[in-house]
């Protein structure tokens, strides 16, 4: 399935933002509808690291530090490692559509600085289930989620 491309004066107008706020918003969105399925990881080897998010096509750099208890935002522009793809391919990860190695390996998936770190996160993200994570959902919001993700696979 071929995921929407965003129109060049969205992604320009979302480049000139400052990256504190989609950050905060971003943080918080994961927070309140993922990390119920999330919180059950072992976070501790990548607590306190900070992490950028980089969306090329919209020019979106979302910098964030992994918690016990959630993301957090940050508002320097540091970070140990910087994941960046598409916002298509960041979806496809996000729905299970693409492997992140196979995405990697095809450079659509570019880890930069602290490599190990990146490596760590990516692992520990593998092995969060689709299924049970969208159960863990609040308010039923997992099952348009998941009907996405069939819909994509048909």
């Amino acid at each position: 399935m071929k995921l929407p491309v965003f129109p060049s004066q969205i992604s320009r107008m979302i480049a000139s933002l400052p990256s504190f706020p989609p950050s905060a918003l971003f943080a918080f969105g994961c927070n309140r509808l993922a990390w119920n399925g999330l919180h059950e990881l072992d976070w501790s080897v990548v607590q306190g690291r900070r992490v950028c998010i980089h969306v090329s096509d919209l020019g979106l750099r979302l910098y964030l530090s992994v918690q016990a208890d959630g993301l957090r935002a940050v508002k320097d522009h540091e970070a140990e490692v910087t994941f960046t793809a598409s916002a298509a391919d960041f979806a496809r990860l996000a729905l299970r559509l693409e492997d992140p190695d196979t995405l990697f390996f095809n450079r659509r998936l570019l880890i930069e600085g602290d490599t190990d770190l990146g490596l760590t996160l990516k692992n520990l993200l593998d092995t969060v289930d689709l299924e049970s994570l969208a159960a863990a959902m609040p308010a039923g919001l997992g099952r348009p989620l998941l009907a996405l993700r069939r819909h994509a696979l048909a």
